[in-house]
């Protein structure tokens, strides 16, 4: 399973591609070894939990994004993170936008959920662009919904 986008190749973590990895081509977060435990359990989460967003043109691992879980009650809630040197080519606008398209057409998601620090200015940006809403705060996290689609 993969999802493509004119600039980026989306596709699932799973065990065969990590294990190709070395740790000059992608740091491998807490959150992604913790999935890849999940996974092992249940494979039914694949797709549900977090995928490499791959610049094709170069076919470098740009960043990571994905859901927090199976949908529950037809709701997933989605993240994202691009690398450094990557950040401020839409990259995470395309690849968002991609993977909430995948979610919807499932049938299983109807609403998409996200949360992001308030100084956080370039996650706010691009869930506004996607046509996101505030729906409240929590602290210092701001919590987005998608508008129906």
């Amino acid at each position: 399973m993969k999802l493509e986008t004119e600039r980026l190749t989306i596709v699932p973590v799973d065990h065969q591609f990590v294990e190709k990895l070395s740790p000059e081509d992608y740091e491998i977060h807490g959150f992604i070894k913790s999935y890849l435990e999940k996974l092992q359990e249940d494979e039914s989460l694949l797709g549900w939990g977090v995928w490499f967003v791959i610049e094709k043109e170069t076919g470098r691992i740009v960043g990571d994004i994905g859901f927090k879980g199976k949908p529950v009650e037809h709701t997933v809630e989605i993240g994202y993170g691009i690398i450094p040197s990557a950040q401020g080519k839409g990259y995470a606008t395309e690849a968002v936008n991609e993977i909430i398209e995948w979610a919807l057409s499932t049938n299983l998601a109807r609403h998409v959920v996200a949360e992001c620090l308030d100084d956080n200015i370039a996650s706010v940006k691009v869930l506004e662009k996607l046509g996101f809403e505030r729906t409240g705060t929590d602290g210092n996290m701001q919590k987005w919904k998608l508008r129906d689609r």
